[in-house]
């Protein structure tokens, strides 16, 4: 007795068959038994296979229909590729069903492992695909979440305001001046903690208090709102040291811990380009250098009433030393002659320029109260005699060109680049509003400042 089912299906052979009359499935089957014995050999012979197991039940679905019988015939098999394709064309040499007349034609020889192959592909793309959607965000998500908690936890309420910032504002000498709460969390994140959230364009007491206090670096967004930030912080008098920008149309709560350091190492001391490097456009950038170069015009036309007094007294009293000088000093009567002639025929003659009187060491400080402001620095000698009077912006380059400086008092911060070239060229004395970032202070130089 033939096996109904076979361990192991490799293939499916369907074959279309129309016989001219009716006939039943017991008809079909016995034909193709009958005609293809002995036609393959013993090897192949499917009474024997059928009993082996390599060839399954023989399933013949009919349909008679006017006289005639159409139908489909599915036959498995556990051969190899290449027996089954010869078990499938001997199908088709059978010609005759009973006494009616038959046409068997192969549609397909299917293989069952490459739709197993099909089928376990897909449930692997439904599998993988659940474990991306719901298994991984969820831990990913939920580390995101203890990080968040963290991070947020530690956001503190500063001063009488009540401002967001870092833990470590109160014990940091530098502070970072952003525009919202959601700034200082992105720095907390990244283990910058000594941020400081200006919160909005009204300057509270607590940012301009903080600004005295601290070196002051403002961390603005790249919008029009730093802007508007940057000019109230300016009208408020807020003492800001550097200024870094993120990039245009990028706010600060958006960048990556390897964007805040790149942009915080690139910071610009204010007094230098108000801006900095990733500022706005070149108009915007011009407003800060204008404001402060109106204070100085405002500043150097009405003085004030003690440094009036001052300068009279020290253009008097440089007078005499300078008559004094000249009278000692013997002059050729050729020469006095010739100046007497230059001068007659000068259309425009030009005043004699009087040196200020010399200082004293403890008047340097008073120096500074007068170049309050100005943003300018003046270079003294070794007597305290005033040498030359530049803006703030140009003493690094004047000091390298000028020799015989002892001092210097200027209307700024002390840096270590200053500090450094300073003591190389032989200053001994460097004054100013306040000292910033300086980690070694050279040992042949004196530094007094404003703010102790």
């Amino acid at each position: 007795m033939a096996k109904t089912y076979i361990d192991t299906v490799k293939y499916l052979v369907y074959t279309e068959v129309e016989i001219d009359g009716l006939v039943e499935k017991p008809d079909v089957v016995g034909a193709i038994f009958g005609q293809t014995e002995g036609l393959l050999g013993d090897e192949l012979d499917l009474r024997d296979l059928q009993k082996n197991g390599r060839i399954g039940r023989i399933e013949v679905d009919l349909e008679g229909r006017e006289g005639r019988t159409t139908g489909t015939i599915k036959i498995p098999s556990s051969l190899d590729m290449v027996e089954t394709c010869i078990i499938a064309a001997a199908l088709e040499t059978v010609d005759r069903v009973g006494p009616c007349e038959a046409r068997l034609k192969i549609s397909k020889v299917e293989d069952t492992r490459s739709l197993k192959r099909k089928t376990m592909v897909d449930r692997a793309k439904d599998l993988l695909r659940n474990l991306l959607n719901t298994e991984i965000p969820e831990s990913k998500e939920i580390s995101e979440m203890v990080r968040e908690e963290v991070k947020t936890a530690e956001i503190v309420e500063y001063g009488q305001d009540r401002l967001p910032a870092g833990p470590m504002v109160d014990k940091s000498e530098e502070v970072i001046f952003v525009e919202g709460r959601a700034d200082v969390i992105n720095l907390l994140k990244n283990d910058i903690n000594n941020a400081v959230a200006i919160g909005g364009a009204r300057i509270t007491r607590t940012i301009i208090e903080l600004s005295k206090k601290k070196e002051v670096t403002l961390f603005l967004d790249g919008d029009r709102g730093g802007d508007i930030i940057l000019n109230e912080l300016i009208q408020s008098n807020v003492d800001i040291d550097f200024v870094c920008r993120a990039p245009t149309g990028i706010e600060v709560e958006e960048l990556t811990r390897k964007e805040i350091i790149k942009y915080l190492r690139n910071r610009t001391p204010f007094e230098h380009g108000g801006m900095g490097k990733k500022a706005a456009p070149e108009r915007r950038r011009s407003e800060v250098p204008k404001f402060r170069q109106t204070q100085q015009e405002q500043n150097e036309d009405h003085p004030a009433p003690q440094m009036q007094e001052r300068e009279r007294d020290r253009e008097m009293s440089g007078s005499r030393n300078m008559e004094r000088t000249r009278r000692e000093m013997p002059q050729p009567e050729v020469e006095f002659e010739r100046e007497n002639r230059e001068t007659r025929e000068a259309p425009t003659p030009t005043p004699p320029i009087v040196p200020p009187a010399p200082l004293e060491k403890e008047d340097l400080m008073k120096e500074l109260e007068g170049l309050a402001n100005s943003l300018r620095a003046r270079f003294y000698s070794e007597k305290y005699e005033r040498i030359i009077e530049v803006p703030v912006r140009d003493v690094i380059k004047s000091l390298s060109e000028t020799k015989g400086a002892y001092a210097i008092v200027f209307d700024g911060i002390i840096t270590q680049r200053l500090a450094d070239l300073a003591s190389k060229q032989g200053v001994k004395v460097l004054v100013g509003i306040k000292i910033g970032n300086v980690n070694k202070v050279p040992e042949n130089i004196e530094i007094i400042t404003k703010q102790k």
